[in-house]
Parts: C-alpha cells; sequence; structure tokens
C-alpha cells in the first residue's frame, strides 16, 4: 500500500511566542552552568553529553536498492561514506555509570555531497545526533525552558541522589503501566536503566528535513552480536562500565547498525515544532537507508580520547540543506551548540578543526 509522505515546505516551522528571548535565556543558562563545571574540573566539557564512552571509526553504505521517496539528500544515489561516531551520557557534568541516564550515538558522516546551509558550519561533513528513546520531554522551547532547572539540578546533584530519582521514577512508571497509560518522556528519561549501550537504538527525536519530506533519523543494531545487547541491564556497574564495555567490545570485534528514517504522513500527529510527540510507527514505520559498520579497534586510546573530548565536535546544524533540522528545540539547538564549542575550545585553548578524513583521528 502507498503511504502519502507529507511534503517539506519552507513554510510549515512555524515560531513560537517568545522564542527569540527564551533561547537567548536557554542559551545564557546553559552557559553559567557549564562555567560551573569548568570551575570544578579544570577543564571544559560538552554542556550536554559531556562524559563519553568511545569513539569509533566506521563506513555508511548507502543501500543501492532505495525507492524513490527515500532516495533524499545524502541517501539520493548508492554510495560509502566514512564515519566517526561518539557513544556518550546525556547529563552535562561527569557522573559515575551507576546512574542511570539517557545514551546518546552521534556520527559524523565525512565528505559528503549537498548545498550546505547559509552561515552554518563549515566542511563537508554531516552530523547527525541521537539519544535512547524517540521522544524528548521538553519538546517545545516553553517546556525546555521550565525543565532545565530541573534538568541542571539533577545533573549536578550527587550520584547517590540521582540514583535515588532513578529508582523512584522506574516505580512511578511501573505504577503508570499498570493503569494502562503511556508514561511520560520526562519519566522515561529519569527511568532509564543500565542497559547495554551497545544493544540499544538511537533517535534524532526532533524532526528533520528529509529532501522533499519531513523525517526522524533513527539507528538501530543489526549484527547478531549487538543485537544479543538489547535490553541486557549492566550488573555491578562502577564509574566507567559503559567506557569499559564498549572498549571491550570492539576490542575483538566489529559491529552492524541499520540507518533509518520514519517519514511523517499527517503533520497534525506527527508535529514538526513538539519533538516530545512520539511519531507513530503503523501509520509510518521505519525504513532503511543504510548499513553502519565498525571494524574492531580502540574506541578510548588516550590520543583518540583527548581528540573526541577536546576537538572534536557535532553539531545537528552540521549538515546539507536536504537535511536542515526543524522545530523550536532545533533551532535552540542552533544557538546552544555554536555557543557550547566556542566557550569550550576557548576555554581549553583548543582550535577548532572539522575532520576531512579518517587518517586525521587517532588511532
Amino acid at each position: 500500500m502507498d503511504i502519502d509522505y507529507a511534503r517539506w515546505s519552507p513554510d510549515l516551522e512555524v515560531l513560537q511566542p517568545d522564542e527569540a528571548r527564551l533561547t537567548d535565556e536557554i542559551v545564557s543558562q546553559m552557559g553559567a552552568t557549564n562555567l560551573a563545571a569548568f570551575d570544578r574540573h579544570r577543564h571544559a566539557i560538552r554542556d550536554a553529553h559531556a562524559k563519553s564512552h568511545g569513539f569509533l571509526k566506521g563506513r555508511l553504505r548507502v543501500h543501492d536498492d532505495l525507492p524513490a521517496h527515500l532516495r533524499q539528500g545524502i541517501f539520493a544515489e548508492p554510495a560509502t561514506y566514512d564515519v566517526i561516531a561518539r557513544l556518550s551520557s546525556a547529563p552535562g557534568d561527569i557522573h559515575s555509570d551507576e546512574v542511570p541516564a539517557p545514551r546518546g550515538f552521534a556520527i559524523k558522516i565525512l565528505d559528503v555531497p549537498g548545498a550546505r546551509l547559509a552561515g552554518e558550519e563549515p566542511g563537508r561533513n554531516q552530523d547527525f545526533l541521537m539519544v535512547n528513546f524517540p521522544a524528548l520531554a521538553f519538546g517545545t522551547v516553553q517546556k525546555y525552558k521550565k525543565m532545565l532547572g530541573l534538568l541542571e539540578k539533577n545533573a549536578n546533584a550527587p550520584d547517590f541522589f540521582q540514583r535515588m530519582v532513578a529508582a523512584a521514577a522506574r516505580g512511578a512508571e511501573d505504577v503508570v503501566e499498570v493503569f494502562g497509560r503511556e508514561p511520560g518522556a520526562t519519566l522515561q528519561g529519569l527511568a532509564r536503566d543500565n542497559a547495554n549501550l551497545l544493544g540499544e537504538t538511537y533517535h534524532t527525536q526532533g524532526a528533520l528535513r528529509f529532501g522533499d519530506y519531513i523525517g526522524k533519523i533513527s539507528l538501530a543494531p543489526a549484527s547478531k552480536n549487538v543485537r544479543a545487547l538489547t535490553g541486557r541491564i549492566i550488573k555491578d556497574v562502577d564509574f566507567s562500565a559503559m567506557r569499559d564495555l564498549v572498549v571491550d567490545f570492539f576490542r575483538d570485534q566489529g559491529a552492524e547498525y541499520t540507518l533509518r528514517v520514519q517519514l511523517a504522513t499527517d503533520l497534525d500527529r506527527m508535529p514538526i515544532e513538539n519533538a516530545a510527540v512520539q511519531w507513530d510507527e503503523e501509520s509510518s514505520p521505519q525504513q532503511s537507508l543504510a548499513s553502519l559498520t565498525f571494524e574492531a579497534q580502540d574506541a578510548f586510546s588516550p590520543a583518540r580520547r583527548v581528540y573526541g573530548d577536546d576537538v572534536l565536535h557535532f553539531n545537528p546544524w552540521q549538515c546539507v540543506e536536504a537535511h536542515q533540522p526543524l522545530g523550536s528545540i532545533n533551532r535552540i539547538r542552533r544557538a546552544a551548540y555554536a555557543a557550547s564549542m566556542l566557550r569550550r575550545h576557548e576555554l581549553n585553548a583548543v582550535e577548532r578543526h572539522e575532520p576531512a578524513t579518517l587518517d586525521e583521528i587517532p588511532d
């Protein structure tokens, strides 16, 4: 059965009330919190997804049998691209992995074709930043502003308190499910168990342009070895358990993931401006675009860790026009990521560099 996908148009986005003022306040508040973290660590870290668990070199192969509606943007033609990936945890400070947290999987696809967004990131790369649940708790600029204080308090709280918050959230989520209601994205985010991050499925959460259409990108385990890790809870977790399992896994084996897109069919039920709304997969299933493969490697060598944490930069606005981020959350990110990157590189006295080849990434 043919599906009628919503068509992209530049007038689909709608600026939210007081969006410019709220964005300035959010960026300023995040900057102040990030500077406090810098004073604690005497080193500048990212103001979101601060803790890295591994950096990977890989290859993305665009499938050669895509139907016309999927041959969009960088997926328009069969091709193979080099990729840099970063695995991380969501909080804006460095905590023990004993604290359950959303996990991130960011990929940088090198040397892609296509016109760039005017005034945005330099280079020829395409970044997709994904988290391991499909909806964002604070899906609009107004909700983000209200939630920011809570998120920052939780991020800065002692680890034992954060473990208590996560446990309470898991209990509340169970109660909600017993009574037949769907737990909200906020509750789901606080209640994340310590599952093996290599077996998770990751989502852009916010919408983006997908050539002639509107979509959300996701990354799912494909090879048997990472599919076997899906839902596997890590026991005896210590401060760097996630890093250790990534390093141990890739020391002697590789992995494959599938990059997918979910296209919007109804912009009332699949809105652009509210990233808290999970798009119904029965109305629009995930569709495979490409295979992402990683060979065995040292995912956290000292040189690679320093390069990844201090030099490397991921930004959803590092993209081609055909994959422009959409919605108020992504418009916040446009300002927030730029400010964060400039501050981090200035405080660490490290020059920003956008890699052009995998040879620039230390082994």
